[in-house]
């Protein structure tokens, strides 16, 4: 007996011209017949969005910065498509009912959108880590308000959830998130302190957009993931551990009280986990790379080093203070990335700017992640406090 057929998932993705938007988009058009586009925002790549509306017959469009919806409004000039731009239009564009909205802006900008579209009762597919960084308490409590599940894209907590057993949470000791180690995993102290832009966006197994690549040369990335993990998965912050593993062919484990130790494995290729959350309850078949074990030959293992990398340092000192220290520490780190690309800073900078901030606003770190505006107040004055410290580390 032929299945009954069912109407394709409508999808919105925000930030679509982002890497993980793009590879969104690909997976999409691969399955015409399962998913269809609905909404798609853009923060400036204003050519991109509107080839991607036409490309994927989108209903509605935003582009975050208001400047470019002219350019928008002619690029898309005789189209049924409806048009937004700025904050709010972002906000919409999250809000619009839906079957599921990707959040993969970049940063603390995803903050409302993400809040947005679960506050108008929409699965969430998330790659917007610092979302939940920044106010993880607020946004979680959100999503159980609304019952839902936010669906994990980043290929770590994609991983972790794919073998976490919420029925045995209890017998659950350890949960591992690997790291590639990135482009500086074997070099000197000083010599990462010299590292260029260049060389720091050159990553040995990732495709990703420029501050995520910066964050993984400098591990402050696996720092977010613990800490998104962390509320993601609700178990206490010392079952929390990073491992190196630079084959990345093992992205998350989970070790239960019996001794067993579950593996997730694939490739390094972000269409696998956002195949995964398309097609979640279910799986379904998708154009993605196959890891193949004889090719791949060997893995190997690590101890992180705190103090060549010593973002994760402060990122876990962050989890473990808690309250709005994280929120902090992100924001530092946003203004620092951006500096050191800009090549106002050294490589070293980055670290050394995002501690300065965190001590100066220890107090404010306290303050409990309560309400969105609060976070975002914090999110300002954090950005603040490391704009005026920047010119003590310009070089």
């Amino acid at each position: 007996m032929q299945s009954a057929k069912t109407d394709p998932k409508m999808v919105s993705i925000l930030g679509a011209t982002g890497s993980v938007g793009q590879s969104s988009l690909d997976m999409i058009a691969a399955a015409p017949e399962r998913y269809q586009i609905h909404a798609l925002t853009a923060h400036s790549n204003v050519k991109a969005l509107a080839q991607a509306a036409l490309a994927h017959d989108a209903k509605f469009v935003a582009i975050g910065d208001e400047t470019l919806y002219a350019e928008l409004k002619d690029l898309l000039s005789g189209h049924a498509i409806e048009l937004a731009a700025g904050e709010q239009g972002l906000l919409e564009a999250a809000s619009r009912q839906t079957d599921i909205v990707i959040g993969a802006i970049v940063g603390a900008a995803g903050i409302r959108p993400t809040m947005a579209a679960l506050q108008a009762g929409n699965q969430v597919a998330l790659a917007n880590k610092e979302a939940l960084v920044c106010a993880g308490d607020v946004i979680m409590a959100e999503a159980k308000r609304q019952d839902l599940r936010i669906l994990p894209v980043d290929s770590e907590h994609n991983a972790i959830f794919q073998i976490f057993e919420e029925a045995n949470i209890d017998e659950i000791d350890e949960v591992i998130i690997t790291a590639s180690g990135g482009p500086f995993r074997q070099w000197s102290l000083d010599a990462i302190e010299r590292a260029t832009a260049e060389q720091a966006l050159k990553h040995p197994n990732w495709d990703m957009g420029a501050k995520v690549t910066i964050d993984s040369a400098s591990m402050m990335n696996k720092g977010l993931e613990v800490i998104e993990a962390h509320h993601l998965y609700k178990i206490s912050q010392d079952k929390f551990s990073v491992v190196v593993h630079p084959q990345s062919a093992i992205h998350g484990l989970v070790r239960y009280s019996d001794g067993s130790l579950l593996a997730h494995m694939g490739a390094p290729d972000m269409c696998i986990p956002i195949a995964h959350c398309l097609a979640w309850p279910e799986r379904a078949s998708a154009p993605t790379k196959r890891l193949d074990l004889v090719t791949l030959g060997q893995m190997t293992f690590e101890a992180p080093d705190l103090v060549r990398f010593p973002c994760l340092r402060l990122a876990l000192e962050a989890m473990k203070h808690g309250g709005n220290l994280p929120n902090i520490m992100n924001a530092a780190n946003e203004v620092a990335v951006a500096a050191f690309l800009a090549g106002n800073i050294t490589f070293g900078g980055i670290p050394r700017l995002v501690e300065a901030v965190m001590d100066k606003m220890a107090e404010q770190g306290c303050l409990p992640v309560s309400d969105l505006d609060l976070v975002l107040e914090v999110d300002r004055e954090a950005r603040g406090y490391a704009r005026d410290h920047l010119p003590h580390l310009c070089h």
